[in-house]
């Protein structure tokens, strides 16, 4: 039994159940599922980075460490996901194609790593990295 010590992080955490049987309880916190999207959206080509959310600049100012899902928001209801994502594109780079390869990539590294089913990737491009690269 969970004292009361782990309940307390794993409400503050927002942890999901997975699967319940009678060798015990798989869960997974949001922060799990917002780091693997991050991960995958920036093993995309065209993305230059995750971009800071509202949220993040909030929990920034306040001193609150920036996390590796900076730019990524899930929201976790059952076994959906729907997922907000907050990108810069590399200049040169189409702007459709690379958040529709950074959607499909998402939906599939969350979908292939916890079971769960995502029902959306929304993405919103904040801006362009324009920095050339020096070749000297």
């Amino acid at each position: 039994m969970a004292s009361k010590k782990d309940q307390s992080a794993e409400k503050n955490a927002k942890v999901h159940t997975l699967d319940s049987t009678n060798a015990g309880e798989v869960k997974i916190a949001d922060d799990v599922v917002t780091t693997i999207a991050a991960i995958a959206a920036g093993e995309v080509e065209g993305v230059s980075a995750m971009s800071e959310n509202l949220g993040d600049k909030f929990r920034t100012s306040v001193g609150m460490k920036r996390g590796q899902g900076s730019g990524v928001r899930v929201d976790v209801a059952g076994n959906m996901v729907r997922v907000d994502l907050t990108i810069v594109i590399k200049y040169g780079h189409n702007v459709m194609e690379t958040s529709r390869e950074v959607q499909e990539k998402v939906k599939n590294a969350i979908e292939n790593m916890t079971g769960l089913t995502v029902t959306d990737v929304n993405i919103r491009v904040t801006g362009v990295n324009s920095e050339a690269k020096n070749d000297k």
